[in-house]
């Protein structure tokens, strides 16, 4: 990455700025502090933005009460002194047709929610509520609860001068309470007293008299989704008529905003204008043939980042083929520090491994790869997924990396699978096409990694403990390396240590496993030798790191690698619960013939739908766990993130 400095004339500055756009390889940051130091755009310029900024709004909001989606292909040309013209054309007519729709879908819910009652009220009240002298008070209870109660409270407070009616509707009991209008505060107090509140009608409705309110509801009723589709098809007529044109004019006025914004991350003098910001090294060349082309009206310097102080700096991920795909796992975090690692590719090695060692199911790994085609077709079609329950959308492009690691997900799993025998559990053991060898009847193909065997288990955990040395062993050796080349030494130092100590817990709980403490203190035994050199390496990062929690830190990364085992239980859980249906359902059939093959195949795929339901969260969690907390947390990636690249460019072109 370069860090480029860029002088020019303060007059020539849109000029430049929109230059640089249309190059579109510079990430601009501020000029934070010092005499040059950023400050905000003023004068002309500062209306001109505020136009802009105004236009833009507007026609995100009506592109907004449209519903419009961007046209596929070219949009047409506008100019700029047709970008108020083509938004307003539309604007206008939009924000009109929005209020209509606005009052009628309120008219056609209230008339939904409140036509039957509000009708009942109106035939209750007999024309009372139009006269002058007498209040008429509508209210609305559970069906026959609480209007003893209320009479009680009516005759106490105005004895006989009053009169209650009411009506079942529905699950409800609308009823009228008329009193002398000059007792209409009394009344409403008696309602309050009984703990009802008088009805009162939604928007236009409310104040209306009841007999009128019924008749406009009514209407509303009879009327309403009829003027709703009158008014659907003139916005559909409008965003057909206006929506390129207005999409047009949005993305320009997105590209002039932008101009303004970046303008005001320069700094200006009397008669210049600065500009600082990063180009990555293969994108150098566009930067200067734009420059160059203003001759002697533009300086410019280009230095190399400073990868000691990257704080700042922009991280553009290098990443090509299997891992440019894999770089959605880490989407959930900032980008790694300009200077340090990215662990994408080592990542999206372990990530799908892991997860394939949990499943280990030929079947699962077959329905995974399946659903990681779908997905896959989903994304070249141009078709986004929504998740309507959680409210969520994924793009093409996002969608179609997830089916690419989903679809690596799928092939781990059926290469375990190969390895373990699985296919729904033991179902082609049952059928004598997987077979342990010195067990049963035989078959056609070995199961080389028998995890549901019980002298077997000792092995997989094992295997998945080995997975978490290499891992947990890899983390500090790429602290040591970044804290090495950094100049960090106190931490370079205590990476180095835990390393060591790392590779004395090891080497002494194999050496432990193998004969207890006594074969501890043999000298001659060269696995002893490594464990006392690790634990004299960890004391010396300890003294030179000066850092006595090491000690309790120690402990933790034992606790790390035992952290692996996840891997074993989880796994081993999994395949239980697959040969818990899959037997079940064999049973079925053993005892009861062809119906009883039926019935088993309903049972056992019911079982193992239930059992993968409930799991597989687990089982993509889990993995992602391991990398994301006892790998990353140990390479320092927390630490410290980065920026991600962002050029200035025209966005339009992105859309």
């Amino acid at each position: 990455m370069q860090q480029v400095l860029i002088v020019g004339r303060r007059r020539d500055a849109q000029t430049l700025v929109t230059a640089l756009q249309d190059a579109g390889v510079m990430h601009v940051v501020p000029l934070s502090s010092g005499p040059l130091a950023s400050s905000a755009v003023a004068g002309g310029s500062s209306d001109e933005r505020k136009t802009a900024e105004r236009l833009l709004a507007r026609a995100e909001s009506t592109i907004a009460e449209l519903g419009l989606r961007r046209p596929l292909g070219a949009l047409p040309s506008v100019g700029e002194d047709e970008w108020e013209s083509a938004v307003e054309v539309a604007a206008a007519p939009s924000a009109q047709l929005a209020r209509e729709l606005g009052d009628v879908r309120a008219d056609v819910d209230a008339a939904r929610t409140y036509g039957d009652v509000v009708r009942a009220l109106a035939e209750l009240a007999s024309g009372l509520d139009r006269s002058r002298r007498m209040a008429v008070l509508p209210f609305v209870l559970p069906k026959n609860e609480g209007v003893g109660e209320l009479e009680r409270v009516l005759r106490q407070d105005l004895e006989e001068r009053f009169a209650l009616d009411t009506r079942v509707v529905g699950n409800v009991t609308a009823g009228v309470v008329v009193a002398l209008a000059r007792e209409r505060d009394k009344a409403r107090a008696a309602l309050g007293k009984a703990r009802i509140g008088e009805l009162r009608l939604p928007g236009r409705f409310e104040g209306m008299p009841l007999s009128q309110a019924a008749s406009e509801l009514a209407v509303v009723a009879k009327s309403g989704d009829e003027q709703l589709q009158r008014l659907e098809a003139q916005r559909t007529q409008l965003a057909e008529q206006h929506g390129a044109r207005l999409f047009a004019a949005r993305d320009a006025l997105v590209d002039q905003v932008a101009v303004y914004d970046v303008q005001g991350l320069a700094a200006r003098g009397k008669y210049s204008i600065v500009l600082r910001g990063f180009v990555p090294d293969d994108r150098v060349p566009a930067l200067r043939s734009t420059l160059d082309g203003f001759g002697d009206a533009v300086s410019y310097e280009l230095t190399p980042a400073d990868e000691h102080h990257g704080e700042e700096v922009p991280v553009e991920l290098k990443n090509r083929g299997y891992f440019q795909r894999m770089e959605p796992l880490l989407g959930l975090f900032p980008p790694p520090r300009y200077g340090t690692f990215d662990p994408t590719p080592i990542i999206g090695v372990f990530f799908p491994f892991f997860f394939g060692f949990v499943i280990a199911d030929i079947a699962y790994g077959l329905l995974l790869l399946w659903l990681g085609i779908t997905l896959a077709n989903m994304a070249r079609a141009g078709r986004p997924l929504v998740i309507g329950l959680m409210g969520v959308t994924v793009p093409p492009v996002t969608l179609g990396n997830v089916a690419y690691i989903v679809k690596w997900m799928a092939g781990w799993s059926i290469l375990w699978g190969f390895l373990t025998g699985e296919f729904f559990g033991t179902l082609l053991e049952h059928m004598h096409v997987f077979y342990i060898p010195g067990h049963g009847e035989g078959g056609l193909i070995p199961i080389l990694f028998p995890r549901l065997e019980t002298s077997f288990v000792s092995v997989v955990l094992v295997v998945s403990l080995a997975f978490g040395i290499i891992q947990v062993i890899w983390a500090w050796l790429i602290r040591i390396q970044l804290t090495a080349r950094h100049g960090h030494k106190h931490h370079m130092w205590e990476a180095i240590g835990m390393l060591g100590g790392l590779i004395g817990l090891i080497f002494l709980s194999y050496q432990y496993l193998q004969g207890g403490f006594g074969v501890l203190g043999n000298v001659g035994n060269p696995l002893n030798l490594i464990m006392y050199l690790g634990f004299a390496v960890f004391l010396l990062g300890l003294v030179m790191a000066r850092v006595p929690l090491m000690i309790l830190e120690l402990i933790s990364n034992g606790g790390a690698l035992l952290s692996y085992s996840r891997l074993f239980a989880v796994g081993l859980a999994s395949a239980v619960l697959a040969r818990l249906a899959t037997d079940t359902g064999w049973s079925l059939y053993e005892l009861y013939g062809p119906i009883g093959a039926v019935l088993g195949i309903i049972v056992g795929l019911l079982i193992h739908v239930i059992a993968v339901l409930f799991t597989i969260i687990g089982h993509v969690l889990q993995p992602l766990r391991l990398n994301y907390v006892e790998f990353l947390t140990r390479t320092g990636f927390y630490e410290g993130s980065g920026r991600r690249y962002s050029p200035f460019r025209r966005l339009s072109t992105d859309r």
